[in-house]
């Protein structure tokens, strides 16, 4: 009995585990549009590098923490930010090759900084650090990373409440981010890794906050546009 209650448990573990990398596959293929659009255009326009070099790092320092050399047993929070690494990798070389020049150069720098930082925390968790600090050590790091991530979508959260429309908060991006984090949350606590767990708690709280938004600004953009045009004009 206790075996077969066992088995139970793992497999709930890791179907938690895999569903968390499915629901991040869609966070990570979500910026293609933009870059059909970057190389269509032969330019990066306005668009911004810097949520990707961040997005690389993130993923780096979370997949050295899943890695077996520093946490045995949750091999796939290292599959899922392999896989984010290299969507994270591919972004950034396209934009780099389609930004200007001062942009290219900006990228580059940054991209050879993240690259040094992600080897001094190998460096410093091999060669510095026994095993039981070495997890405490990418742990921390990999949550404080994690939940400056999750914050992100505070100052979109900002923007929709000051616009009144959901246009810059694309349902099926919150509803990945939610779905990842709670996927991840309760791979976490199945695992007893508060490292996992504490940040997709908090990026799911995050995710029913955007959400409830976008539901309610939907809603109320709907009943909106029911009322005589006249009241638009209103003041």
């Amino acid at each position: 009995m206790t075996t077969a209650l066992f088995s139970v448990y793992e497999f709930c573990s890791y179907a938690a585990g895999i569903s968390g990398n499915i629901f991040a596959f869609g966070l990570f293929v979500s910026p293609i549009p933009t870059f059909r659009r970057i190389m269509r255009n032969q330019s990066t326009e306005q668009f911004s590098g810097l949520p990707y070099i961040y997005s690389f790092l993130n993923c780096l320092i979370c997949l050295w923490y899943g890695s077996p050399f520093v946490t045995p047993g949750v091999i796939l929070v290292a599959t899922v930010n392999s896989i984010g690494a290299i969507f994270q990798f591919i972004y950034i070389t396209i934009f780099i090759l389609y930004a200007e020049k001062s942009k290219k150069l900006k990228m580059t720098g940054l991209l050879l900084a993240v690259i040094a930082i992600f080897a001094v925390v190998v460096f410093v968790s091999i060669r510095v650090l026994d095993n039981s600090a070495r997890q405490t050590f990418v742990g921390f790091l990999s949550v404080a990373s994690l939940i400056s991530m999750f914050a992100s979508p505070l100052f979109i959260i900002k923007l929709v409440i000051k616009t009144k429309s959901v246009e810059f908060m694309p349902f099926y991006l919150s509803l990945s981010t939610f779905l990842m984090s709670l996927s991840f949350s309760a791979y976490g606590f199945s695992k007893y890794d508060p490292f996992i767990y504490v940040p997709n708690v908090i990026g799911t709280i995050l995710g029913v906050v955007q959400l409830a938004l976008y539901y309610y600004i939907s809603r109320t953009s709907r009943e909106d546009s029911r009322l005589p045009l006249i009241n638009t004009y209103v003041v």
